[in-house]
């Protein structure tokens, strides 16, 4: 199956960034993704524009940062000024979207809109075909390492359809939470055409490259 895996510094060691990102880029990952929360939309704090610098620094695979975040229309210009190069915002924050989008793309940045778990797929129809990404999140954004929401099956196969229809299937499908071996093929069977994976490739059990090679087998 032809997929991306991107994935999440979250659960990284952030003490050794750089070298957790070779280790990534290594084993053959296709982007590096940044999950940024502050705190106000969702009730942790992690990183900003500085961080993705130095991950900027680091790598010089693509990267998307998925801003959890209010008001973040304040922050486009820093981000994409820092190398990111996908900014994916929330249809729950952003009462003027497409004003939010074109700002993103006026920045030089690729766009994306994310959905909540209880959020309509409906939410997003208007706004296709000013974007590159629709991120389903498939568990409730906050913190890593939590169990996928296992009805995120049927709302990633309703994304897909609608951008398939609508003669929009060069925007990709990116799932993001709980996506680890047991459930990734699923994911993408489902229609996803980018995976986020934080402790499924982050972790203590194995080394990132075996971690990354084994979402891969999952796949055969």
């Amino acid at each position: 199956m032809n997929v991306k895996i991107a994935p999440s510094i979250l659960t990284a060691d952030i003490g050794r960034l750089a070298e957790e990102i070779a280790a990534a880029e290594t084993a053959g990952v296709d982007w590096i993704h940044l999950d940024v929360m502050d705190g106000h939309f969702v009730p942790n704090i992690t990183i900003g524009p500085l961080v993705a610098s130095a991950v900027r620094s680091a790598t010089r695979l693509p990267i998307d940062a998925h801003l959890m975040i209010e008001a973040p229309d304040r922050h486009i210009a820093a981000f994409q000024a820092a190398g990111v190069d996908l900014l994916t915002v929330h249809v729950e924050v952003c009462p003027h979207l497409h004003r939010t989008i074109e700002a993103i793309r006026e920045s030089g940045a690729k766009a994306g809109v994310a959905l909540n778990p209880a959020t309509s797929v409906e939410s997003i129809r208007g706004i296709l075909p000013y974007i590159d990404l629709v991120l389903v999140m498939s568990v409730n954004p906050g913190f890593g390492g939590q169990k996928f929401i296992g009805g995120s099956l049927s709302k990633i196969r309703q994304v897909r359809e609608m951008l398939d229809d609508g003669g929009f299937s060069d925007v990709e499908l990116q799932v993001d939470g709980g996506v680890a071996v047991p459930t990734i093929r699923d994911v993408v069977e489902a229609g996803a055409s980018v995976v986020v994976a934080g402790s499924a490739v982050y972790n203590k059990n194995a080394s990132v490259a075996e971690n990354v090679r084994l979402l891969r087998k999952a796949l055969t």
